[in-house]
């Protein structure tokens, strides 16, 4: 598949799992990409308690899905070329485990390749608020080379739905992966005062 870029998409447990299934929503219809999910337990659970999709559909979205427990699978190896990752959303856990190259899930191990062979790692941590604990593992992170992108919403762009907001955090997430995206169009600058 020459000319096609591979992207891994991990949907972990915490809360927030409609930006991961917006992200693969996003990359679907993206021309020249092909997306490898791996989604935890927890995450399918949270997936369920929070939208109306069930696992199947999200499943659906990813031309390839892997099974979180697989250690062997492809993702584990940096020798299958990839053009980045994102942990969307990323749980503290699993952060802690990227923080510490601790690759016991293929999240972990996929997101530990990333990090090795130089390739972006986004990874949008969903917990508030943060103890001492939490930022020093996403400094450690950040520090390895990875891309913390809480899901921050942009009230300059005034948005009127739900859909808008995670839309804007998709976009950046996109932007950091290197994927054109046409979600959220780029500031210009402030408009002139109102008197």
């Amino acid at each position: 598949m020459a000319g096609v870029r591979r992207f891994v998409v991990g949907i972990s447990g915490s809360t927030g799992s409609i930006y991961g299934v917006r992200l693969l929503q996003v990359l679907r219809e993206t021309p020249d990409v092909e997306t490898h999910l791996v989604i935890s337990a927890p995450g399918k659970k949270t997936l369920l308690a929070e939208t109306d999709f069930s696992v199947k559909d999200v499943e659906a979205l990813a031309h390839v899905v892997h099974d979180n427990k697989d250690i062997g699978s492809s993702l584990a190896s940096g020798s299958f070329r990839t053009a980045g990752m994102a942990v969307v959303p990323c749980s503290v856990k699993t952060l802690s485990a990227l923080a510490n190259s601790y690759g016991d899930t293929l999240i972990a191990r996929a997101g530990d390749v990333a990090l090795k062979e130089r390739r972006p790692l986004v990874v949008v941590a969903r917990e508030t608020p943060l103890h001492a604990g939490h930022l020093r593992q996403m400094a450690t992170l950040a520090e390895l080379g990875a891309v913390i992108l809480p899901p921050m919403p942009a009230f300059y762009l005034r948005p009127r739905t739900v859909a808008e907001i995670v839309d804007h955090t998709v976009a950046r997430v996109l932007d950091h992966l290197g994927v054109e995206q046409r979600l959220v169009p780029e500031w210009i600058g402030s408009p002139v005062a109102r008197g």
